[in-house]
């Protein structure tokens, strides 16, 4: 990839990321274990205890990649294997934790992906702030995952190719 379309990627990567994060720490910030579990009873507090256990997880991810995207941005001298990395380990940490989550309260269901249905489906029905948080930044991981569909596989390939003609 050229140096500056790397550049622009990571520019819109990084604003992409900023209002998801600020929405998921004023989700964390409002709602508690006690919170979300006094709605559904006692029997959803297996479900709620993994799902902000993944939504931190996440929050962390993001929070990291922005960082590591603004000292990207940044540096005077543009550093594209930084730059490169950095996105790389955007896609990794945060696009993969928030379509497999750890404890799979939810998952992306392929099938609705495209006939404009909601795609995320939960393992059992959430209260309303934790579907409509999840729902608020599925379109922008579903944007990010688009944008960094690249690093998925063919950054490592790359990597791979260069280093044995090295």
């Amino acid at each position: 990839m050229l140096a500056a379309n790397v550049q622009k990627l990571s520019e819109s990567t990084r604003e992409k990321l900023k209002p998801a994060i600020e929405k998921m720490e004023e989700f964390l910030n409002e709602y508690s274990l006690q919170a979300l579990t006094a709605e559904n009873g006692v029997d959803s507090g297996a479900f709620y205890k993994g799902f902000l256990s993944d939504l931190r997880h996440l929050l962390v991810f993001s929070e990291v990649s922005y960082e590591k995207l603004g000292v990207v941005i940044r540096r005077a001298n543009f550093d594209m294997d930084f730059a490169e990395k950095a996105l790389y380990n955007a896609y990794h940490h945060c696009i993969n934790s928030f379509f497999y989550p750890k404890n799979e309260c939810y998952s992306e269901d392929g099938r609705y992906a495209y006939t404009g249905q909601e795609a995320i489906r939960f393992r059992q029905t959430p209260v309303k702030p934790v579907r409509d948080i999840i729902l608020e930044i599925t379109k922008i991981y579903e944007e990010l995952r688009d944008d960094l569909a690249y690093y998925e596989s063919d950054y490592l390939t790359q990597r791979r190719m260069n280093q044995r003609h090295a």
